[in-house]
Parts: C-alpha cells; sequence; structure tokens
C-alpha cells in the first residue's frame, strides 16, 4: 500500500442517503478510506441496504469493514431484517445470562446477513448513583460483576456465529456527568477506583476475545493530568494501558471525532492526529463529509512530516487487514430476515425486566370498566427521519389503543411532542383532571425540562396517575408518593408492550 493507502485505510466514515452517487465514490477514492458506518438515514429496506454496501465495493473494487451501532434498545439502525431487543439495562434486570447470549448469537446471524462485519457493541459501561444522561439505559447495570457477565457471554455469542463485537466505552464512562455528543465530560475516577469497578467488564472482554474495544471521550484528570487529555488523545491510557498493560492485541477504535466533546478542545482534524498518537487503529469520523477529508489530510501530513511514526500506522493497518479477512463472504447466511426466536426473546426479557417501582395506592392492576382512563404518550413518528422508529409505534394512537384494549381498557389518548409544548401540556393537565386514572408515558425528564414540567403539572392535576418511565432510570427521583410507577428500562415496542401488560393484567400483579 502506498501512504496515503495506509492512512485511508484507518477512517471509518459515514455517508449521507440511501444510494450510492457517483460523489460518494469519489469521496471514499480520495480519501482510500477502509471503512463504512451506516446509520438510520442509510436505510430504506433490507434489499436497498445490501444494494448500498454492494454497490459501493463493486465501483470501489475492494473490500470495505462495514460497521453499525446495533447494541439493542434505543441505539438501533435497522427497521427490517432484525430483531429489535431491549436495552441492556432491561436485560440487566432481568437478571439471566442466557438471555445475553441468545441475543449475541441472534444478532450476528441478522446482522451478517445485511453485511456488517462489525457490531458496535455492546455497551459495557457501569451505571453509578450518579446521574448519566448519555449511558442509562444502554448498560447492564450498577453491578461490575453483572455487566461483565452479560457483556462477555454477548460477545462470545455474537463472534462465535461471525460478527465481530466492539467493547466500549474504554476505560468507561457510566458516571459520565456530561453526553459527550454535547460537551466535554469530566470524570474525576483514580486507576484505583476505575480499576476496582469501570474496567472491569473490559478486562473480562479481553479475555473473551472481544476483536475491537471503542474508546471515550471524557476527560479523566487523575488518569492522565496533562490538560485536556481526553481518553481519546491520551497515550497513557490507549496505548501504554489497554495496549501494552492488558496486552489487547486487537483493533482499538476511536468513537465519532465530530462529537461536542472533541470540538470543546480542538479542530477535527487536530482531533484525527490526536487520536492516532494516542494509540488508536480506526479513526470514526461519522457524518460530515469536510470533517472526513479535514483527518485524511491532516494525518497524511503527520505521517509525511514524521509527525506520526510509520511502523505504528503499519502496525495498525495490519490489525485491521486481518480483522477484514475474518469474512470471506459479505451477506453470510441467505437473504435478510429476523430470526425466528428473536422476537420471543425480546418479549421474554420484557416480561422479565419490567418492573412496578412504587404504588401505595394499589393501583395496579388496572380493571376494566371501572375507571376514565387518560393516557399521554409521545409523538415517537417525530423522531424517525433520524432514528429507527419500529413500523407499529409510528401511528401512537393506533398502537396504544390496541394495546390497551387486550386488557379490556378503552383510554382517551393524547399524544404529545418528545419535548411538549406549553399549550400541550395545557391539554395533558385538562385530560388529567378529567379523568379517573391518567398514564403518564415519561420520555426522560431528567433530559428534558419540558417532559419535567408536564410531569410536575400531572402529579399536581390527576386524581390518580400511573406512570412508565421510558428512557433513564433516574426519573423515578420526580415521582411524588401518590402515583405509581412502572418502568421496563426503555421505549421500544416489546418494551411498551411489557410494561401495558404489567399495568392491565393480573397475571402480572406482584
Amino acid at each position: 500500500m502506498t501512504l496515503a493507502e495506509l492512512v485511508g485505510e484507518r477512517l471509518v466514515i459515514g455517508i449521507p442517503g440511501t444510494r450510492i452517487t457517483p460523489e460518494i465514490v469519489r469521496h471514499f477514492q480520495e480519501l482510500h478510506a477502509g471503512g463504512l458506518i451506516l446509520y438510520r438515514i442509510n436505510f430504506d429496506s433490507a434489499q436497498q441496504l445490501k444494494k448500498l454496501i454492494a454497490g459501493l465495493e463493486e465501483a470501489l473494487g475492494r473490500r470495505l469493514l462495514v460497521t453499525a451501532d446495533h447494541e439493542g434498545g434505543r441505539v438501533i439502525m435497522f427497521r427490517d431484517g432484525i430483531t429489535v431487543f431491549p436495552d441492556n439495562l432491561a436485560v440487566g434486570r432481568a437478571g439471566n445470562l442466557d438471555y445475553a447470549r441468545q441475543q449475541g448469537e441472534i444478532e450476528a446471524k441478522e446482522l451478517r446477513r445485511l453485511g456488517m462485519d462489525v457490531n458496535l457493541g455492546p455497551v459495557l459501561d457501569v451505571l453509578t448513583e450518579a446521574y448519566s444522561p448519555n449511558i442509562g439505559i444502554r448498560a447492564y447495570g450498577r453491578d461490575w460483576r453483572q455487566v461483565a457477565a452479560m457483556g462477555a457471554a454477548r460477545i462470545k455469542a455474537m463472534q462465535q456465529h461471525g460478527l465481530s463485537a466492539c467493547a466500549k466505552h474504554f476505560p468507561g464512562k457510566g458516571h459520565a456527568p456530561v453526553d459527550a455528543h454535547l460537551g466535554l465530560p469530566v470524570i474525576h475516577s483514580t486507576w484505583e477506583e476505575m480499576a476496582a469497578v469501570h474496567l472491569k467488564p473490559f478486562a473480562a472482554a479481553l479475555q473473551a476475545g472481544v476483536d475491537l474495544v471503542m474508546s471515550s471521550h471524557p476527560y479523566y484528570p487523575r488518569l492522565d493530568p496533562y490538560p485536556n487529555m481526553i481518553a481519546t488523545f491520551s497515550r497513557r491510557i490507549i496505548y501504554d494501558y489497554l495496549r501494552r498493560e492488558l496486552n489487547f492485541p486487537g483493533v482499538i477504535a476511536s468513537d465519532d471525532l465530530e462529537m461536542g466533546a472533541i470540538k470543546a478542545i480542538c479542530p477535527i482534524g487536530q482531533a484525527g492526529v490526536l487520536a492516532a498518537q494516542a494509540g488508536h487503529d480506526l479513526l470514526l469520523v461519522c457524518h460530515d463529509l469536510k470533517a472526513q477529508k479535514e483527518v485524511y489530510e491532516k494525518l497524511l501530513e503527520a505521517y509525511k512530516s514524521k509527525q506520526l511514526p510509520l511502523k505504528e500506522l503499519e502496525e495498525s493497518v495490519a490489525r485491521i487487514t486481518a480483522l477484514k479477512s475474518k469474512r470471506a463472504q459479505r451477506f453470510a447466511g441467505g437473504e435478510p430476515a429476523a430470526e425466528p426466536a428473536g422476537a420471543l426473546l425480546a418479549a421474554g426479557i420484557c416480561r422479565a425486566s419490567v418492573q412496578v417501582l412504587q404504588d401505595e395506592k394499589k393501583l395496579l392492576p388496572l380493571k376494566p370498566g371501572e375507571k376514565r382512563l387518560g393516557v399521554i404518550f409521545p409523538q415517537f413518528s417525530s423522531l424517525d427521519a433520524k432514528i429507527m422508529i419500529e413500523r407499529e409505534v409510528l401511528q401512537e394512537q393506533e398502537f396504544v389503543r390496541q394495546e390497551f384494549e387486550k386488557f379490556g381498557l378503552h383510554p382517551e389518548i393524547l399524544i404529545v411532542s418528545i419535548e411538549p409544548a406549553e399549550a400541550e401540556i395545557h391539554q395533558a393537565v385538562h385530560l388529567a383532571k378529567n379523568s379517573d386514572l391518567t398514564i403518564f408515558f415519561c420520555f426522560d425528564a431528567h433530559l428534558y425540562p419540558s417532559n419535567k414540567n408536564l410531569l410536575d403539572a400531572l402529579q399536581a392535576a390527576a386524581p390518580e396517575l400511573v406512570v412508565d418511565l421510558l428512557r433513564d432510570p433516574y426519573d423515578a427521583d420526580f415521582i411524588k408518593t401518590g402515583a405509581a410507577c412502572v418502568t421496563d428500562f426503555g421505549w421500544r415496542a416489546c418494551q411498551l408492550k411489557a410494561a401495558i401488560a404489567k399495568m392491565g393484567s393480573a397475571l402480572f400483579a406482584d
């Protein structure tokens, strides 16, 4: 390979749209980009996705490393050909290690049929009592032993069935106080504290033979005190510790270099050089074509000027080449299709994980015909352009009506925005005052102040209130005495159905 080709081999880039254009092909050729990351915006159907991947590789005349974020729960990119599993926290609360193993096997078979080489998961961050705005339900829980065991089981199964797994976000950011997409998180844990909890699941992943590890963007001043030396840029954390002390032989990937945490420190071209210097093999630049080109040009310049050593570049490319060589066939296992056992497994996980967090008034389970019911539910369809929303949930009114009718319940339904406006809050309060019992599906009151306002208003207005927490677990702190509170740690259809069944079925009564 030429120097330009070696540099490009390290780039994993995203593209706009659902079809390959001459401009996209030319962009890949100019950057010699070796990797592709796929998002919701790239997906219309399973067959279209296959055509996109095959068309790009055919036009380039070479094999790419094809990746996707397919964590389960809120982070899923594809609507067809896959099982929609609940979030990791639901799997953790269900408490069955075999659930994680079966999920790894199923997602490997499904994603290989769609053409994926790498699943950028699972998340191995450990939650703490501190609010975590970005991880939350993406983690298996607060017990590092459970996180380690479930992560390792899923990784082993995934890789045994032909799909590379990626443990993230090293060295652990379950206690990050800021979402790295938006700003710079600072984590003050010491090496001893990290080793006692947050590094344990990654050690288990390495023991399980995980193919990739992804780093994180927080600044850990007690791990590497140099100012703004976030984990992504820290050679002490990435090369000295992960590569040398832990002796990880596989591929180390950065998280997306376009995130807010990076922008708070330096231009993206410089970020690419610093991430390479820290010891990463793969550099993810996931959305902006200009940013991708800037990273490529700055890297090439750094190697030409010997700011970065050629020997480490060649070692990185050798690891990437070895990873690619594990996939002899692009679309392995037949035509895209969800595994028959997938939906049953997902439903079983949700039934086992759904919990009533409080119910002092014994409002649950609901009894048909006894009370006028009002239901307030988020407009998930408004997110569909960028986040995969399941087809049955896109029609919110009909979905909610059908699920409650299964239990003989016929509520009046109000659909509100993901961030409800003041007028919508007034509508919801009016419905609550005119209902004997109100059910509010709460989409993260910690993250969205308007949802906190809506929750507070309903708790003041509703004669009786049941709240279903849809996103992160921290909103339970906002539930007042007297209101019932249910969660299944997420908002995918299987989770919503399990939560409604918990409310409506005496079979689910504790």
